[in-house]
């Protein structure tokens, strides 16, 4: 190779095992987890701990339990600097290689071809989906917001709700644009970590033979169609959440705690009044 290459040219090998690893850990881990979380407004209702009465509370009691966990975890900053980093790296290395690459699906309409260009696409959009996701609800970007509604972990459903319908009163027809911007964005994600997942397996040489790339290829797909029933379950699932139920869940969450309080106080009050009477009786 000529000393006259750059840096990503000249370790090849080793950018290429690096944008891979990248995209798994801890990129890849995150979504999972990340859809996971959000799908719980579909299958939180399971969740018989949860707090209020019926699938749809506990649903969003059991969304909004996982957010507080999340927004309070030690070391936060840490994880969230060390994810951006990941992003960023994955992503401007991304870039470089789709830029330099050369798709032939127009002479050769394979599969294979057909998912790279997707893997290059996806790839794009998601930078730039990933992005207005965390302006929007997590810097509180909310000029970008239809409605303007303002991200807040304390009331995690409702406001994504509102994101999602454009307004606290339904939908509008920008609220239904994010929606679909939403949809599209999510199954890019989910079918970019998938097919990803796929390639890093040759990358790293871990699939030489055609049977074992099939072989793997079954279960990457498996993965991705779970994923993307999480995925989709959790845009239609806040698409459609009702407003008002979202807040007072949420308010009644809130308030659980000092109502736990003054109960706990009561009851101390009156045991401590009943020794009382005892010592005077006594």
């Amino acid at each position: 190779m000529s000393d006259n290459a750059g840096p990503i040219a000249k370790h090849h090998f080793l950018m290429r095992r690096l944008h891979s690893l990248t995209g798994i850990v801890p990129i890849g881990v995150f979504l999972i987890m990340h859809l996971t979380t959000n799908s719980t407004i579909a299958w939180g209702g399971l969740n018989s701990r949860a707090h209020g009465e019926g699938w749809m509370n506990r649903a969003i009691a059991t969304f909004q339990h996982e957010v507080s966990f999340i927004n309070n975890m030690p070391l936060l900053l840490i994880i969230e600097v060390t994810l951006w980093g990941a992003i960023g790296f994955h992503s401007i290395l991304g870039v470089y290689y789709a830029m330099s690459g050369k798709g032939n699906t127009g002479e050769y309409k394979y599969s294979g071809n057909m998912r790279y260009t997707l893997q290059r696409l996806t790839g794009y959009f998601g930078v730039f989906f990933i992005f207005y996701h965390v302006a929007t609800l997590r810097w509180g970007w909310s000029f970008l917001v239809p409605g303007g509604a303002v991200w807040s972990h304390e009331a995690a459903s409702s406001t994504f709700a509102a994101a999602l319908q454009g307004s606290t009163d339904g939908f509008t027809g920008w609220g239904l644009l994010v929606a679909v911007f939403y949809f599209v964005g999510v199954s890019g994600l989910v079918f970019h970590f998938a097919n990803g997942l796929w390639s890093a397996a040759i990358t790293w040489g871990i699939t030489i033979s055609r049977p074992a790339q099939k072989r793997w290829g079954v279960v990457c797909a498996g993965l991705g169609a779970g994923l993307m029933v999480m995925a989709w379950a959790s845009v239609v699932g806040f698409a459609t959440l009702d407003y008002d139920q979202a807040v007072a869940v949420e308010k009644a969450m809130m308030d659980q705690p000092a109502h736990a309080e003054l109960e706990h106080e009561i009851e101390a009050g009156s045991d401590t009044a009943m020794v009382d009477q005892q010592d005077v009786d006594g």
